[in-house]
């Protein structure tokens, strides 16, 4: 009998809900609008939440070598705490032997990403990471990388982002 009126009691919860809109942001806990107030029909703009068509990409940093871009899904990369970014990069793009002092760690959303581990880079040493691939480099893992084809990936971590590049001379910021 207990159990038929748990069952009972869920059903109608369920039944109760039915209609309602699922949001996949909370909006904060304001009072709700009465009803016939102009800002009752306005939506708030999801802000965590990204299709393709909706990531702004711009110019990377300076740290990175010209040509890729930059789009920050969220935090600040150069400050502290999480941080989610896409660089989107040409085909044969490429980041000079570098490595971070906090954990990196990258999805392949588009494309192939070849990643190298040392001090120079060599092309024969690189393994492949195609569209779905994930890989996490620990702090101080000395690696390259080059695109296959205009390559997509996503990095998140700890910030700040700091490249420390193996051969000062590598650095694209310290180039005129």
């Amino acid at each position: 009998m207990q159990r038929i009126f748990h069952l009972a009691l869920t059903l109608f919860a369920l039944f109760c809900m039915a209609g309602q809109p699922v949001t996949m942001a909370q909006e904060s806990k304001k009072p709700a609008h009465k009803a016939g107030s102009a800002k009752s029909s306005s939506k708030k703009p999801v802000t965590n939440a990204f299709t393709p068509d909706s990531i702004q990409y711009g110019p990377a940093p300076a740290f990175l070598p010209p040509g890729a871009q930059l789009a920050v899904l969220e935090g600040n990369p150069m400050g502290t705490g999480e941080y989610t970014i896409r660089i989107k990069a040409p085909d044969g793009y490429k980041i000079a032997p570098h490595w971070h002092p906090r954990r990196e760690n990258v999805t392949v959303v588009e494309g192939t990403i070849k990643v190298g581990m040392g001090d120079k880079f060599d092309e024969s040493k690189m393994m492949s990471f195609p569209t779905g691939s994930f890989a996490f480099l620990d702090p101080s893992m000395h690696h390259y990388a080059m695109m296959s084809g205009e390559t997509t990936v996503q990095i998140h971590g700890t910030g700040p982002v700091k490249f420390n590049y193996i051969n000062p001379a590598d650095d694209p910021s310290k180039k005129k």
